[in-house]
């Protein structure tokens, strides 16, 4: 990946063996080795048996999971947050774990509508939830810095399955409830 940086850069006009660039395509390479990382991981290892028995049914959110992803189309980050919640159906999450799938799919060259829905199936088959709901704000450096260059633009994506799907009362509570 290091000499594919270096061909890069030089493509772009740039000198590699000035001072500034010498490192570069090191560098460019292990960054985006991590920021790629999650085609390393799978759902049974992130989820690492935090799945608990539990005798609650009401509802689970957890709101605000910062997330950082590369757009598949430009590899251009997109930054915002993800909310999620679940009806638990006997078994519940470990808390970390929530942000653990959502940083195993980011870390993925990602559209962020398909990101949406691959957290929402995680979550739903992982526990046999009677329904997840997931919504992704993010902002799309892709859009921001060149194209249109809109700079305020938020691009906001949402799943919903089970009972967020089919009750507007219990979809409404989410989404009253991620406002706050």
């Amino acid at each position: 990946m290091e000499q594919y940086f270096s061909k890069i850069i030089e493509a772009i006009g740039e000198d590699t063996s000035r001072e500034g660039l010498i490192d570069t395509p090191k560098r460019a390479a292990k960054a985006f080795k991590y920021l790629n990382n999650g085609y390393e991981k799978n759902l049974d290892e992130v989820l690492n048996g935090a799945i608990f028995e539990a005798d609650t049914e009401d509802m689970v959110i957890v709101k605000d999971i910062e997330l950082y992803s590369l757009c598949e189309h430009h590899l251009l980050p997109f930054i915002g947050k993800c909310h999620i919640a679940y009806l638990p159906q006997g078994k519940v999450l470990g808390l970390s774990k929530l942000a653990r799938i959502v940083d195993m799919y980011a870390r993925r060259l990602q559209i962020q509508e398909k990101l949406t829905k691959q957290i929402a199936n995680a979550v739903e088959i992982s526990i046999n939830a009677r329904g997840v709901a997931v919504v992704i704000e993010a902002k799309h450096l892709c859009m921001m810095m060149r194209g249109v260059e809109k700079q305020n633009s938020v691009m906001t994506t949402s799943v919903m399955t089970g009972f967020f799907r089919k009750d507007i009362s219990t979809r409404s509570e989410f989404l009253t409830l991620i406002k706050n």
